[in-house]
């Protein structure tokens, strides 16, 4: 087996616990209306029950910089993978509301993890001319899980009435979860560990070793000199990214983040089939346009990953932005006609998700897990993320009120939003494609 070859298998592996991110983000998209009933539930309460999840994320991000950077990229990979398969189990058979909330929070937690762990640990691993679209695997995989959850909520609908949904459905699209979980645990233990974490612990021999499985025989050597050489140039400090230079990349992270979050994409992802309910189409239609949606967004997601190291990082960002603010404005004026057109609905909704993951929803995340120096990298991406994750609490928590107060014109804020990113990427976002994480860091700090 080739070396790259090798170097994909570890990396679909590790990506799994982007489908388990996925998986937990959407899989609530489709017992909303079940939940509501079952529990007797207004709009505050129900945006609450979607968003505590994100609240989990940020406690779960919070720590994993901690966690990634003192016990390992594979071990906070399986502590995400325990705590998944732990939320869907007590997602399933609540005893109350309180416990839902807990379960929930726990899985939030999870995803926060994963959303540190993964991206980092295949950056770490990645050749430099292949990052980009290594990275970008984590993103085809929180789709490939966005996509399952969505197929067993619409197959699970249809096995019963609404009286059965409202009691048991819910009960199973939760449960769902522990498979792909289980097997996150059991595969995780035939990767290899990060060789910069290792080099950074002065485990020097492991992480030669683990260069000589993943690298060029020719490169091992260079590798191995190039990631000495920068951890002994840095402080290894959080306060270090706060300093002259390094503040203006921190900030731009920050913002970035933000704006990811924002974009109105967790609108479609926590809320796509009440979206459409709420446009006057019938449910069976809202739930299978959930898993059209979800199929488009793997496809763009795989053109993202394709062109990333070919045309590079901002050209992705600034077609995104622009794109997605467009086809916001036109999902905002087919709305209130959805009832009449509903595949207009639907075209526009699918144009904004495609420009999403063209470019915010991928590319996010390569640029994150690459502008940070090796030895503070988890801790400094932790900054970013939790305002990632910070946005989508603020997102799931008020759209529900959002939509019933404004209807149509929810959309043309979120276009808003997306023309200030347009901006914001073309005048702050630094271009990283072909560059070693060594050479980015020399260049960025």
């Amino acid at each position: 087996m080739s070396k790259t070859n090798y170097v994909y298998i570890i990396t679909s592996i590790a990506a799994i616990g982007g489908i388990l991110f996925g998986y937990d983000t959407a899989v609530i998209s489709g017992t909303t209306e079940a939940l509501q009933s079952h529990f007797k539930l207004d709009d505050k309460t129900l945006g609450w029950i979607v968003s505590c999840a994100l609240i989990g994320c940020i406690l779960g991000v919070a720590g994993a910089g901690w966690i990634i950077d003192t016990f390992g990229r594979k071990k906070g990979m399986f502590f995400s993978g325990f705590l998944f398969t732990i939320s869907a189990i007590g997602c399933a058979f609540p005893i109350n509301l309180e416990f839902l909330i807990t379960a929930r929070l726990i899985g939030g937690i999870g995803v926060g993890v994963a959303s540190m762990a993964t991206p980092i640990y295949i950056a770490e691993i990645a050749p430099p001319n292949i990052r980009g679209k290594l990275v970008s695997i984590n993103q085809v995989a929180i789709i490939v899980g966005m996509i399952l959850a969505y197929s067993a909520n619409h197959y699970i609908i249809v096995l019963g009435d609404e009286v059965w949904m409202n009691n048991l459905g819910w009960r199973w699209m939760f449960a769902t979860e522990t498979v792909p979980a289980v097997l996150y645990l059991v595969l995780l233990y035939f990767i290899v560990e990060s060789p910069r974490w290792l080099a950074k612990n002065q485990k020097l021999e492991n992480a030669k070793l683990v260069l000589q499985k993943i690298t060029d025989s020719e490169l091992v050597e260079s590798t191995y000199s190039a990631i000495l050489k920068n951890l002994k140039e840095e402080e290894g400090k959080i306060g270090e990214l706060f300093r002259s230079k390094k503040r203006r990349i921190t900030i731009m992270a920050i913002i970035l983040a933000l704006f990811q979050a924002i974009t109105g994409i967790n609108v479609i992802m926590y809320y796509a089939p009440r979206i459409f309910l709420t446009a006057g189409i019938e449910v069976g239609d809202a739930y299978g346009h959930s898993i059209v949606i979800g199929f488009v967004m793997l496809v763009f997601t795989l053109v993202s990953l394709f062109l990333v190291d070919r045309i590079g990082r901002r050209p992705l960002l600034l077609i995104a932005s622009f794109g997605m603010g467009i086809s916001l404005v036109l999902l905002g004026l087919a709305f209130p006609y959805a009832e009449e057109g509903g595949a207009l609905l639907l075209f526009y909704t699918l144009s904004y998700v495609s420009f999403f993951s063209l470019g915010m929803g991928g590319i996010y995340w390569v640029v994150v897990s690459e502008i940070f120096p090796n030895r503070v990298r988890g801790r400094a991406m932790t900054i970013s993320v939790i305002f990632l994750w910070g946005g989508n609490f603020l997102v799931a928590q008020f759209f529900p009120l959002m939509l019933s107060v404004l209807m149509e014109q929810v959309f043309f804020v979120f276009a808003v939003s997306c023309i200030i990113c347009f901006l914001f990427i073309y005048f702050t976002v630094p271009e990283s494609k072909g560059q070693s994480l060594e050479e980015i860091e020399n260049k960025l700090f």
